[in-house]
């Protein structure tokens, strides 16, 4: 697994894990290729727009809780993201097909999916 290096030099210090700006431009990387907003990324984790411009630009730290959101909404695991794995076409298709609905309509497919998480979980 990556370590995330929160130094601003890349140099030998952060040889071997990822830095910030890496994650930051995977970040935006994945929220551009699924054609998601600032706002709605802002909206799923529970922040401000102005946070994800910042985490974006590798001004902003990302926490450990919202590594895991983004791996969430991005549709693959935080080791995925740390190690800049592709997206599939499955998760490309939803996508684009899921900015394509209503805010309401969005809510209930997420609200669909976390139910579906927490039966899958019970039955485990």
């Amino acid at each position: 697994m990556n370590i995330i290096c929160y130094t601003s030099s890349t140099a030998a210090i952060c040889e071997g894990v990822i830095t910030v700006k890496e994650l930051s431009e995977r970040i935006k990387a994945y929220r551009n290729k699924l054609h998601l907003s600032q706002e709605y990324v802002a909206s799923f984790l529970g922040i401000n727009r102005a946070a994800v411009t910042q985490i974006e630009a590798g001004n902003r730290k990302v926490s450990a809780e919202e590594l895991s959101k983004l791996s969430t909404l991005f549709g693959i695991t935080a080791d995925e993201l740390l190690n800049g794995a592709e997206l599939s076409a499955p998760a490309t298709m939803f996508a684009r097909s899921f900015e394509g609905l209503s805010e309401t309509d969005q809510a209930e497919i997420m609200n669909l999916i976390r139910f579906k998480e927490m039966l899958k979980e019970q039955r485990n």
